[in-house]
């Protein structure tokens, strides 16, 4: 069920989502004696399974999504298909016959997807392998118009690539192997390699321990919104003492796991951000002050252009947080806004950009409450979006021809999620309306 209420000011709108648990009786079989409740039948029928679906990706403008839905030629595979919201149209993007590279017999496993933003290449992440909190797997690209399907990274070893993305005009894929970070040209068929002191001390494009627990991140490397540059992290684990895991599941004997860990008040790895040309070349490394042991460089992303990245810069004690911008030319990095706290402050995610990069949003608890607040690239000047005596979630998303944003919160139960929209000029008294 949906209900929808509405606010005051601005057209502000609730939306309220009830879910219920139900259980789907969608098998043909015929149903055993409902007096009669076994594990066979709990587990063994299709009497009690719940219908599923996705995972699904949007297209960029918005007009309908791709998913994964079981093939009709084989259950054990999938085909890609496509949905149009504009006509509710149905189109098979990729059926799992066509998923089947040459000389094997079986269809590729699907465990990730993305497509280019022409909408002509689907690429398909595969074989993976888990290692800590992220997986690295094989990366095919599938041409749909020409039906090639290509298999990344050369030579490179089974399951060893990770985080591979488009370049935004399609023509490329970058991706990670062995800590360094490389980029296949589709059409001309060559690999450059970007970066080449990736070795189990320095970590290019990627994270140690600490980020991905603490700062939940895993991909560390991106494409510049004109395709020309790649901006990434890059982590020295120097200093930083091993602590070893005990295996006691995969064989027969235990066998010990290291594992580069900073206990409190132990060293942290180095961490800094470059800009390296996407066709090769020597990386510069923006300027920052001070020991980049003690500090966590814990978002980054293009300011929406290829000139700057904003970056959010934390100390080890994590209550202060600068958003700085960084310039690809010099590497010279300035502050546009800052969050500080006597106990802790929060890293609510990236920024978001509005009006042609003119100003972003950022989640702040400045006022005791976490809201959403308006920066100036110029100045950095804050300008307080939501008011309430409530914390917002998440910022959901923006329209900025109707000059509107959508955010969730939960204003009265800790359970309950509301989708509010209110104006991008912060006009009018926002409240929770019951």
């Amino acid at each position: 069920m949906m209900y929808i209420s509405r606010g005051a000011f601005c057209g502000m709108w609730i939306v309220t989502f009830s879910m219920s648990m139900m259980c789907l009786g969608m098998s043909e079989e015929k149903t055993p004696d409902p007096a009669s409740l076994t594990l066979e039948r709990i587990f063994s029928s299709a009497e009690f399974r719940s219908e599923s679906g996705g995972p699904a990706l949007w297209f960029e403008d918005g007009t309908g999504y791709i998913t994964l839905e079981m093939a009709k030629s084989d259950h054990r595979a999938t085909d890609v298909v496509a949905y149009d919201l504009t006509t509710g149209k149905r189109k098979v993007l990729a059926s799992a016959e066509r998923l089947i590279p040459i000389g094997q017999k079986e269809t590729l496993e699907i465990d990730g997807f993305e497509l280019s933003k022409d909408k002509t290449k689907l690429l398909i992440f595969t074989n993976t392998e888990q290692v800590w909190h992220k997986a690295r797997g094989d990366y095919w690209v599938l041409e749909l118009k020409k039906w090639d399907l290509h298999r990344l990274g050369g030579g490179a070893e089974d399951s060893s690539l990770l985080f591979a993305k488009f370049s935004p005009d399609g023509t490329r894929v970058g991706f990670v192997i062995k800590n360094n970070i490389f980029v296949e040209d589709l059409q001309k068929g060559t690999i450059t390699q970007l970066t080449t002191d990736g070795s189990e001390r320095i970590i290019n494009g990627g994270f140690d321990w600490v980020y991905e627990k603490e700062l939940g991140l895993r991909d560390g490397w991106r494409w510049s919104p004109d395709g020309n540059w790649i901006a990434y992290w890059q982590l020295d684990t120097a200093g930083v003492e091993t602590f070893y895991i005990i295996n006691n599941t995969d064989s027969l004997y235990p066998k010990l796991i290291p594992l580069k860990y900073p206990k409190a008040g132990e060293p942290n790895s180095a961490s800094r951000i470059g800009i390296v040309s996407s066709g090769g070349g020597k990386t510069k490394w923006f300027e920052l002050e001070s020991d980049p042991r003690s500090h966590y460089l814990a978002r980054m992303g293009w300011a929406e252009d290829s000139e700057e990245v904003c970056f959010q810069r934390l100390n080890r004690l994590q209550n202060t947080n600068w958003v700085m911008l960084g310039n690809r030319k010099s590497g010279e990095v300035r502050m546009v806004a800052i969050d500080q706290d006597e106990a802790w402050v929060d890293v609510a995610g990236d920024v978001k950009w509005i009006e042609n990069g003119k100003r972003f949003l950022l989640l702040s608890e400045r006022d005791g409450w976490r809201h959403i607040y308006s920066f100036t690239r110029s100045v950095g000047e804050a300008a307080l979006l939501t008011r309430g005596r409530y914390d917002v979630e998440s910022l959901a998303g923006v329209d900025e021809d109707k000059g509107c944003f959508y955010f969730i919160a939960s204003p009265d139960n800790p359970i309950q999620r509301y989708l509010y929209r209110a104006c991008l000029d912060g006009s009018g008294n926002l409240y929770i309306a019951s």
